[in-house]
């Protein structure tokens, strides 16, 4: 798995579990619901200045939207 397609995982699973919509998302980080949904998609890649604005949105930490989970990595 690539690094978009990690971040697209983990960013959906953390917006699904605080229950936001891809609207609610875009409105809390600035960002629009396309550009949301495309990052999703792993169709782009996010900055890092995005991936800032959404993990604040998400009231997270950057490194945990782009951290592979121990499963993917086969620990």
């Amino acid at each position: 798995m690539d690094l978009k397609e990690i971040l697209a995982v983990n960013l959906r699973q953390a917006r699904n579990r605080r229950h936001l919509t891809q609207e609610e998302l875009a409105e809390r980080s600035g960002l629009s619901a396309r550009y949301i949904g495309a990052i999703e998609r792993a169709d782009v890649s996010a900055s890092v200045t995005v991936l800032g604005r959404i993990a604040h949105a998400l009231g997270m930490e950057p490194e945990a939207l782009v951290c592979k989970s121990k499963s993917d990595r086969g620990d």
